[in-house]
């Protein structure tokens, strides 16, 4: 008997670390989990270990500062943008339009004189891009004055300048309507879309996790349901987000949409009970409590900057927050768990004519084939060139 107390802490640390350390291994041991103990008692399970994370975190990293994961450059003077030519007339060629660079406004760090050099400023992503160039850029938050281990690594997309497309996982979300069940799969980038594809994302929860629902390629998966925030493309080529109140009855309207867990953001005004500290909508079946890793999507008041945030350690006020003073007036959040969040750009390679994917950030669970090659079991979104209405736009 006491040997067996003496093992049982060393497996335990034994599954963290390779939750930690072997891609796929959490999901792998999360599934094989429901089957034995049932949905919620996975949950309690996450919830329990996620606690003591948290609280070996918050003596082990006790008086730690906020730490930057790059280097800011000090932002240079925009160019001038020369005006719209005058009488320009039809042509067969798809419309040209004059844009100004994109740049979003700085804003600074979450919490005042909690936060490390460069919270709030925006670098160009990829890195090597000239600012001017640039579709998307980066920046990093501490929204969480309790953690300094807390952080918030978000883009900002110029949706004036790209595309986004939803994607459904080769398992997840799992279709409960017949034609979803038919529907082929393939789980990554359509061949034809690897030249131009300049990012991915992860998507929303699993089928179980609430059943929410998803409509693409003409098919729906999962059908929708009410109390959910909903991302929606347009047939107008309008991307919107907000909740089913507002878009539900435009669905007819739309060329995909995904469903989430209610707004955390709307129109500038936090969900009333997330406010409020009743935020067990946001994590499952996870209390109002849990620290966890966390993913979150939203959009600027004017509609064409698209936010796309990925977190360490956040409860669900902490990343709303941190969204919303990024710049997002709606935010819905996405994924959770420690191995789902991610985002990666893509790069040439060197040493092969194939394009490889890149991580925002250290520490987040990708492949280096991830969403291009390697089919994703769960659904995402991915980035390409090109304005969602089909316009080019001179830089």
């Amino acid at each position: 008997m006491g040997a067996a107390l003496l093992l049982l802490p060393a497996g335990v640390l034994g599954a963290w670390l390779a939750v930690h350390r072997v891609p796929g291994f959490g999901p792998w041991v999360a599934d094989t989990l429901r089957s034995m103990i049932g949905i919620d008692g996975v949950a309690r399970l996450e919830e329990f270990v996620y606690r003591v994370e948290d609280e070996f975190n918050s003596v082990w990293k006790r008086g730690e500062q906020p730490r930057a994961h790059w280097t800011v450059p000090p932002e240079a003077e925009a160019p001038v943008v020369p005006e719209p030519a005058a009488g320009v007339g039809e042509s067969a060629e798809p419309e040209r339009i004059e844009l100004p660079p994109f740049r979003p406004a700085s804003v600074g760090p979450v919490h005042i004189g909690w936060s490390a050099p460069g919270d709030g400023q925006w670098v160009p992503l990829p890195e090597d891009t000239p600012p001017y160039e640039a579709r998307m850029f980066k920046t990093l938050l501490h929204p969480d004055k309790q953690r300094s281990w807390a952080e918030l690594f978000v883009v900002a997309i110029d949706l004036r300048r790209i595309t986004l497309h939803l994607v459904p996982g080769t398992r997840e979300p799992a279709a409960t309507l017949k034609e979803g069940m038919e529907l082929a799969r393939p789980g990554r980038v359509p061949d034809e879309h690897h030249a131009g594809v300049l990012a991915a994302f992860n998507g929303g929860f699993k089928t179980e996790h609430g059943h929410y629902g998803m409509h693409v390629n003409g098919v729906t998966l999962v059908p929708p349901h009410e109390a959910t925030c909903t991302i929606a493309y347009f047939k107008d080529h309008t991307l919107r987000i907000g909740s089913w109140a507002r878009l539900g009855s435009q669905l007819d309207e739309t060329a995909w949409w995904r469903q989430t867990p209610n707004c955390m953001f709307e129109d500038d005004k936090m969900h009333p009970r997330l406010a409020e500290g009743f935020v067990q909508k946001w994590g499952a079946t996870l209390d109002k409590e849990t620290v966890i890793r966390r993913s979150a999507i939203g959009m600027d008041a004017t509609g064409h900057i698209l936010y796309v945030g990925i977190s360490n350690h956040t409860t669900a006020p902490a990343i709303a927050n941190g969204m919303h003073h990024a710049g997002a007036a709606t935010v819905a959040q996405l994924d959770i768990n420690f191995s789902y969040p991610k985002f990666v750009t893509f790069r040439a390679s060197r040493l092969s004519p194939l394009r490889f994917a890149v991580p925002l950030a250290d520490g987040f669970e990708f492949s280096e084939h991830e969403y291009l090659r390697k089919p994703s079991g769960r659904d995402f979104f991915y980035v390409m060139e090109g304005s969602m209405d089909g316009r080019t736009a001179r830089k």
